[in-house]
């Protein structure tokens, strides 16, 4: 019989590495405390990594440097899977998605329709932010990574540079996805984007 550890770690294998995880996602598998108990058992052995009380993840690994830090991103992800809440990054780190900033911020934010929390994982910061339903209207969206590093720059801060740089990155579907949410954004946002929407 295949036991619960193995049955997880054939899983993981299908996810792929950097993917962060609870017992929440493996109960299908067995009662909780078979659960806990097979994640703390991988854990142990080095399969896994405990990152948090209740989150792991399955790292990466580099050949020099042995296993890289968790991805944020997977992190931030499984909280709002837990909470059962959305996600949407703030205007810095959409404005670095779309290539217009090669500056990461030290500090990750999300916008979130579920509670405001934040995470230390060693020098990394990841902050969750409450935000209101309005705000979280293209939350998963390209058309919301657009507004948002648009706004990001300000009315007098966006460029004919920038908006050429976005038009050559994103992909006809979110232009037409753009044109639907035109009206989540701001109203001097509007004309600029129906012009990357063109």
């Amino acid at each position: 019989m295949i036991s619960i550890e193995d049955r997880i770690l054939y899983r993981l294998r299908g996810k792929g590495r950097g993917w962060a995880f609870s017992a929440r996602d493996f109960l299908d598998l067995g009662g909780r405390g078979a659960i806990d108990l097979a994640l703390s058992r991988l854990a142990n052995r080095g399969h896994i990594r405990r990152i948090q009380r209740g989150i792991y993840d399955f790292p990466k690994q580099h050949p020099n440097l042995g296993p890289l830090s968790p991805s944020i991103d997977s992190v931030a992800r499984l909280i709002a899977r837990k909470t059962n809440s959305s996600l949407k990054i703030t205007g810095a780190e959409a404005a670095n998605a779309l290539g217009l900033t090669t500056q990461v911020p030290a500090q990750i934010i999300y916008l979130t329709d579920g509670p405001t929390r934040k995470f230390h994982f060693g020098n990394q910061i990841l902050e969750l932010r409450h935000t209101s339903p309005r705000a979280m209207a293209t939350a998963g969206k390209g058309s919301g990574t657009i507004i948002q590093a648009l706004q990001y720059f300000g009315k007098d801060g966006v460029t004919d540079k920038m908006i050429d740089k976005i038009r050559s990155v994103v992909s006809h579907v979110d232009k037409k996805e753009l044109k639907k949410d035109i009206n989540a954004a701001p109203d001097w946002l509007r004309p600029i984007l129906l012009h990357v929407a063109d």
